[in-house]
Parts: structure tokens; C-alpha cells; sequence
């Protein structure tokens, strides 16, 4: 988050293709069981509310816990489901108004803020410390402590990358002709290039970055190819 503005308008098309792109279910098959109380549904139905931006809104919560989990089966990674799922949904919180805080990484303060969503959802709340451990850490420039925090934090860098990456960012564009412009985005994306790969930490996160890389590398020649060098954007 720290490469963008936030409460920007995106370009509608982006927006509706991240939304339609997004998972059909929120848990896989048998996580229910852990939910007696129903608590994924109201961080879900709070996410979805809530979270409405095209770069890391719901959808983007979506994907996280998703790609987690794909990332720690492949390294035969046991995960607390509890704490990834309501770390990976409610990491960006303060992002948002009204949790957002000036002069405060949104990461703190959304640390700072997850016990109040998660109290009296039935979420049991000893795991509270290590929810708000992952969402601290959640951002590729920190550097994740346990399981669910390092499987969160490859997760949400490598949504930075490949072709998603680039519908984030472009998300952001004003279509109106304010900032950010196309052109103006296109700096976010080179550092996000330059800057995430090699904070990918865990094995099958590693594994992932080469092609991503390469989509996110192969975008930006072709775009300014195609744009007489952005001039034409």
C-alpha cells in the first residue's frame, strides 16, 4: 500500500473484471466446521461491505487467503486457518475510512483494529495476538514472525505482480482525468517490479515470482512500445 494513494476512483472495467475474477466461496470445503459461530461469515460480509476499492478491496482479500493457502500446501506448510482467515480479510482495514489514521502505516492501525471487529463473532480470541501479528507484517518490505504471517505476506506481494498486478494499478486510474493518470500509475507498477520480487520469502512463493515477474517485465515493455514511450497514454 505504500507505493499508492488511497480513496482514488478506478476505471470501472478494471473493477468489474477483479470483481467477477474473484472466488465463488470465501472458505474452502470443510472450514465451516471451525465456524460454529459463524464468524467467517460476519468478517466476510464486513469485508464485502466495507472494502470497496479495485487494488485492495475484496476481491484483494479474496485472493490473499486463497494464495496462502495454495502456498503453504505446496510447501507442506501447516496453517491455524483462523488466524490467516481473518488476517487475510481484514488486513487492509485501515486503508478505509473510517479506521484509517493520518500519519499511521495502515498495517498498524489495522492490527491495532481487528480485535474490535472480531470480538463477539464467535472467533476465538487467544489467537487474536497472532491475527494481529500477520496483519502487522502483511506488506512484502516487512518481515513476517510464524506461518500465517509469512504465507499472508507472499500472498498479498505477489498480488503486486503478474497480470493482476497491473489490473490493481490500473484500477486506480481517474477516469475523469485526474490523478493518478495512466502514465502516473505506470511508475507504481516499475517499483513494484523492481521492489517485491525479492522479498518473497517462502519456498512456493519463490517459486511463483519468475512468471509473474516476467508478465508484469513483458506488460510494460509492450506498453510503452505501444504508446510512443507513454507519450500517447
Amino acid at each position: 500500500m505504500s507505493v499508492l494513494k488511497r480513496g482514488l476512483p478506478g476505471l470501472w472495467l478494471v473493477a468489474a473484471i477483479l470483481s467477477g475474477a474473484a472466488l465463488a466461496a470465501d472458505e474452502p470445503a470443510g472450514s465451516a466446521a471451525g465456524d460454529a459461530q459463524g464468524w467467517r461469515t460476519v468478517v466476510s460480509k464486513f469485508a464485502q461491505d466495507h472494502f470497496h476499492n479495485p487494488a485492495w478491496g475484496y476481491s484483494h482479500c479474496q485472493r490473499d487467503y486463497a494464495l496462502a493457502r495454495e502456498l503453504a500446501a505446496a510447501d507442506h506448510v501447516a496453517l491455524d486457518d483462523d488466524v490467516l482467515y481473518a488476517a487475510a480479510y481484514l488486513h487492509d482495514m485501515a486503508a478505509f475510512e473510517p479506521w484509517e489514521k493520518t500519519g499511521v502505516d495502515h498495517a498498524d492501525q489495522a492490527a491495532e483494529l481487528v480485535g474490535t471487529i472480531l470480538k463477539n463473532t464467535g472467533f476465538p480470541m487467544k489467537k487474536l495476538d497472532a491475527v494481529r501479528g500477520a496483519v502487522r507484517t502483511h506488506m512484502y518490505d516487512r518481515n513476517p514472525v510464524g506461518h500465517e504471517a509469512l504465507y499472508l505476506h507472499d500472498a498479498d506481494a505477489l498480488d503486486w505482480l503478474g497480470a493482476v498486478g497491473v489490473a490493481r494499478i490500473f484500477g486506480l486510474v481517474d477516469p475523469k482525468g485526474g490523478n493518478p493518470t495512466g502514465p502516473e500509475v505506470v511508475p507504481m507498477l516499475e517499483s513494484n517490479l523492481a521492489k517485491v520480487p525479492a522479498r518473497v520469502l517462502s519456498p512456493a512463493g519463490k517459486a511463483r515470482v519468475p512468471e509473474r515477474q516476467e508478465e508484469l517485465s513483458k506488460f510494460l515493455r509492450q506498453l510503452r512500445e505501444q504508446t510512443q514511450n507513454l507519450r500517447v497514454l
